[in-house]
C-alpha cells in the first residue's frame, strides 16, 4: 500500500491526493457583496450541510496554494456576513465553472456566466435564479485553518430561507433526487453527475438492525462469487431465513443477478435449500 506523509510532498501534489480522493463532493455556488454592495459569484466545492436544526451550511474558500491570496468571497462574507448558496445541477455545470475565473476587482460573475441575478428577501446577495435550490443564510463564524497557501476557512452559515425551483418537486411537493441531476466534484478537472441512470438506493437499517456479516452461513460468507456489497445486502435482513444454504456457484451467481436489482427476499429465497 502506498502512503503518503503530507509534509513530505508539496503543497500542489497534497491537494491533488486529498482532492481526488475525497469525492464527489457538493458544489456551493456563493453570491455575495462587498460592503459597497459590489457583487461576486463563485464556486467551492469544499462544501456540505451540517445541522438540520439550526439549518447550518459550511463551505470553505481556502487560500490560494501558489501565492497565498485569498478569494473575494471570504473577503465579502467578512465585511458583510451574508451569502446566498446556490446548488448545481448538470444544465449550468458549464457556466459554474466560467464563474471560477478569477476575475479582476469589481467584475461581476453573474454577467460573466451568463447566469440570472434575483433579488433576495432577506439577504443583500443575490440568488442564483437557473440553480435548483437557493439558501438564504447568515454567517455565524468565520474560522481560519492556518494562513499558509492551502489553508481553508470554514464559513459556517445558517440558513434563513430556502428557494426551490419548481420543475424539480414530485408530485407531493418534495424534491425529486432523479430530477435534479446534481453534479459533484471530483479531483483534477473531473465532475460526477448523478441523475437516473446512476442513482441507486441503499435501506438503512435505522428500525430493524441486520444479523451482521458474522452471522452469515459459511457458505454464504465464504462465497467465491459474492462481493462486500452482496454480503452487505444479505446480512441486512433481521432474521436469517435458514442456516442451510446453497454453496453452489451457479446459485450464488443466480442469487446475486437478483441482489443487483435490490431483491433481497428473492436472492434469499435462491440460497435456501
Amino acid at each position: 500500500m502506498k502512503t503518503v506523509i503530507p509534509s513530505e510532498i508539496s503543497p500542489v501534489q497534497l491537494q491533488l491526493v486529498m482532492q481526488t480522493a475525497v469525492s464527489p463532493r457538493p458544489i456551493a455556488l456563493a453570491s455575495t457583496v462587498d460592503k459597497n454592495g459590489v457583487i461576486n459569484l463563485s464556486p467551492f466545492s469544499f462544501f456540505n450541510m451540517f445541522s438540520t436544526v439550526p439549518p447550518i451550511l459550511i463551505f470553505s474558500p481556502s487560500r490560494r496554494v501558489r501565492d497565498n491570496t485569498t478569494k473575494h468571497t471570504l473577503q465579502n462574507v467578512l465585511e458583510t456576513s451574508e451569502v446566498v448558496i446556490g446548488t448545481v445541477n448538470f444544465p449550468i455545470v458549464q457556466q459554474i465553472s466560467l464563474a471560477s475565473t478569477e476575475y479582476g476587482d469589481g467584475v461581476n460573475e453573474f454577467i460573466k456566466s451568463g447566469l440570472t441575478m434575483k433579488d433576495a428577501d432577506l439577504v443583500k446577495p443575490k440568488l442564483i435564479e437557473e440553480c435548483p435550490v437557493n439558501f438564504e443564510c447568515k454567517v455565524l463564524e468565520i474560522k481560519p485553518l492556518g494562513d499558509q497557501g492551502g489553508a481553508g476557512n470554514l464559513v459556517i452559515c445558517e440558513v434563513q430561507k430556502i428557494h426551490i425551483r419548481e420543475e424539480y418537486l414530485d408530485e407531493e411537493g418534495n424534491l425529486d433526487q432523479a430530477k435534479l441531476d446534481m453534479v459533484a466534484r471530483l479531483g483534477g478537472n473531473w465532475y460526477s453527475r448523478n441523475n437516473e441512470e446512476n442513482l441507486f438506493e441503499v435501506p438503512k437499517p435505522l428500525v430493524t438492525k441486520g444479523i451482521g456479516f458474522d452471522l452469515l452461513p459459511d457458505a454464504i460468507k465464504y462465497s467465491k462469487v459474492f462481493t462486500g456489497n452482496d454480503l452487505g445486502m444479505l446480512a441486512n435482513v433481521e432474521v436469517l431465513p435458514s442456516e442451510n444454504c446453497h454453496d453452489d456457484e451457479n446459485i450464488h451467481q443466480n442469487a446475486q443477478k437478483l441482489l443487483l436489482e435490490s431483491k433481497i427476499d428473492e436472492a434469499w429465497k435462491v440460497l435456501i435449500k
